[in-house]
């Protein structure tokens, strides 16, 4: 089973693609076929629908991951939970607690669920 480090590394390989335009790529292989993504601003989104909404998505200019915790969620999986904080451009700061929960039965863990909850400013 993956360990906080490994998946808090997992999820910074994640934020580094969104912040370099790779993130379609990047989340379209590490996605189950099944996964969805719960977004702040009141979106699910399937694997595919991710794929195309990163694909046209501005890049994030930087990101900074506080407090994770690694939930264990079962034998085969695990849920990520930390807080992030992300800027774009001149938009105001994101900021909002994520939690990734990843599938561990494969070779290499694979992400099921994603949900962000923002935190009021």
């Amino acid at each position: 089973m993956s360990d906080l480090d490994d998946l808090l590394a997992l999820e910074r390989r994640g934020w580094d693609s969104l912040c370099d335009g790779t993130g379609a790529e990047f989340y379209g292989s590490l996605m189950t076929a099944e996964a969805v993504m719960v977004l702040a601003h009141g979106f699910a989104l399937d694997h595919e629908q991710v794929r195309a909404s990163l694909a046209d998505a501005p890049p994030w200019s930087s990101y900074e991951i506080t407090e994770p915790r690694l939930v264990p969620v079962g034998e085969h999986a695990a849920a990520l939970v930390y807080r992030a904080r992300a800027t774009r451009g001149d938009e105001p700061a994101f900021e909002a607690w994520m939690t990734s929960v990843y599938d561990l039965s494969g070779p290499e863990p694979r992400l099921s669920v994603y949900q962000q909850t923002p935190i009021p400013s």
